[in-house]
Parts: structure tokens; sequence; C-alpha cells
């Protein structure tokens, strides 16, 4: 009921100032259209790239095509935003890949900890269309389809009362998760108890004493304000999970040719837009939560983690689901070092 509601509010709201170029039939090369793009809340150099993307569709149309921006949440959570998008409320979102696993499991090997052994390799698998074409189109059934990827940085923990050093300070804590079956059994394999909620609920949980901890990257600490309450970040870099911009995929058929190749290429565009910001803006969130909070930040031995979680891994290779893209990923780590 909720999902119907957003999209027919939403619908009503501007129905007849952007639904006059909506159908099955392709659009002409004269046609205004104005496509919807809703995100829920995200680090600047993510809102950044998304509205990069919007100013290259423009120009790359010459203002035949434009984008509409509902951000923070305003239509849903990530996963309402999804939905979304999947009925045709709304033609674009960014999500976290792991909100994904709800509608394509292919999405669940993101979340594998310790899947990428660097950086380098995230963003050779990320490139690599052969890979990453597969996971984009194993919803398109389901009414979308993945367009680029965005980095997210690394996730890593971070508590109230005190730095995690070892497997020892996690066990027996309550650890905010992503609603993400991938991520609620590493966080078990860790010896902690798995909390999943979504990221609006976790402040004030934290606050609360109602979880111990969490984990995600650095922007939750200034951004979101969490450094405020959870003060110890400890690096155990145990997943980098992209985001995803996926678009409705009746979008196709409201545009010319060389307007849906336009937003295709915009898309990719913004990707390498992010991918130069985001460095340094991860940078400038630490430096402030440090100032502003007085984040204490760590560094720690990750053997024993990727030990623990090796019955993932096992997993997703002796799935005969999942073997071939988890051994896929894996052999692309001599090609990135």
């Amino acid at each position: 009921m909720k999902k119907q509601l957003l999209s027919g509010l939403l619908l009503s709201a501007m129905g007849l100032v952007v639904l006059s170029g909506c159908g099955t039939t392709e659009a002409s090369s004269e046609e205004q259209i104005v496509l919807r793009y809703a995100y829920a809340s995200n680090s600047q150099p993510v809102i950044d790239s998304m509205v990069e993307f919007g100013r290259l569709v423009e120009e790359k149309t010459d203002g035949q095509v434009t984008v509409e921006y509902f951000p923070d949440g305003q239509l849903g959570s990530e996963t309402e935003l999804i939905e979304l998008t999947q009925t045709g409320g709304i033609d674009f979102t960014k999500v976290s890949g792991s909100a994904l696993e709800g509608f394509s499991k292919d999405y669940s090997i993101f979340s594998v900890p310790y899947l990428f052994d660097s950086e380098e390799h995230f963003f050779e698998v990320m490139e690599n269309k052969a890979i990453t074409d597969e996971i984009y189109n194993s919803t398109e059934e389901l009414g979308f389809v993945g367009i680029t990827y965005y980095d997210s940085g690394q996730r890593s923990f971070y508590m109230t009362d005190g730095p995690v050093n070892s497997l020892a300070d996690l066990k027996g804590k309550k650890i905010r998760v992503m609603q993400s079956e991938t991520a609620i059994k590493m966080v078990e394999l860790l010896g902690a108890s798995p909390v999943p909620m979504g990221s609006s609920e976790v402040y004030t949980s934290l606050q609360s004493n109602l979880i111990n901890g969490a984990e995600n990257n650095e922007f939750v600490l200034y951004t979101a304000g969490h450094g405020g309450v959870a003060k110890y970040y400890s690096y155990d870099e145990h997943t980098r999970v992209p985001d995803i911009v996926i678009m409705n995929s009746e979008v196709k058929e409201r545009l010319t040719d060389e307007q849906y190749e336009a937003v295709l290429a915009a898309a990719k565009e913004s990707t390498e837009f992010e991918k130069a910001v985001f460095k340094d803006a991860v940078e400038e969130e630490k430096a402030i939560a440090e100032k502003e909070y007085g984040v204490v930040y760590n560094d720690l031995d990750t053997a024993e983690f990727l030990a623990a979680v090796q019955p993932l891994h096992e997993q997703f290779k002796n799935d005969e689901n999942y073997s071939d893209l988890y051994q896929e990923i894996r052999s692309l780590v001599g090609e990135s070092e």
C-alpha cells in the first residue's frame, strides 16, 4: 500500500507536466522529456555525481531530455525507491548494491567479505562488462536494470564503547547491518549479533544503546552525525559494496536511440566524475569528524577476520548459481596487482 501511495502521489503531482512523454512509443526528436530521479541520503560526492549525470544528459541531448531530482529520501527508503523504479513511479534511483539483494541474488556477491583484495581489484571488476552486465540485467524482467556504479569506499566497524582491535572486541556486540542476508551472516561469523535496520534508524539506535556499533564507510561519521555517539572507527575493511544506479526498463521506449545512448554515456561519465572526487572527500570527512566529534581511527590486522568469514567464500565458490561469477571475480586479483 505504501508503495502504491507513493507512486500515486508522485504521478498525480507531476503527471500533467512530465508524463506527456510516457508510453511505449519512441519519442520524437522534438519532444521534451523529463526523467525523474529520486534518492535517499548520500555523501556529497555521490550527490554531486548524480547531479553531474543530469547535467550531462541535458548537454548530450541538446536540452531535449532533462532530469528532475527528488533527494534525501523524500519518496522513501532505498527499498521503496527500488520499487518505485520497478513500477515506473520514478525513472532512476541510486542505491547500495546490498539493497538490491532482495530483487536479484546476483547482487549478493558484492557483500561477500574480503571479496576484493584491494581498491584496484574492485575497480578492475566493476569496469569488466562481462561481469557487471550480467548482474545489471538480472532484474530486467522485474522492470529495471543497472546502468552504472559509484564507488562507495570500504566498509569498516565503528563502535560506541571502544575500538575493534581483534575479533574478541566484537564478541556478543550488537551491530547494525544492512538488510542483506550476506551481511547478516558475515557479522554472525565474526562473533557479533547482527541487527538489520534502515540507515535512518542507526543514529538513535546508537544513542540509546540499542546497538553497540555499525559498519559503513567514513561518511556516516560527520555527514550522518554518527561520530557524535560512536567515536571509534576501526579499519578492518571487510567489504567494498558498490552503489548502483538503476533505471526503469521502459525509459528506453520513451527516448530516441540517440537520446538513450546519451543517457547511458552520461551515466558512465558520471561514474568517472565520482571516482575522481571520492577519495579527497573521504579525507575531508575524516578530518572534520576528528575535529568536531573527536573520532579516533585505528588500523588492525585482518588475518583472523578473513579466516573467520571463509565459510561465506566456500558457500559462493561451491554454489552452482554463483561459482562462475565468484571465480571470475577472484581470478582478476593477479591482473590488478
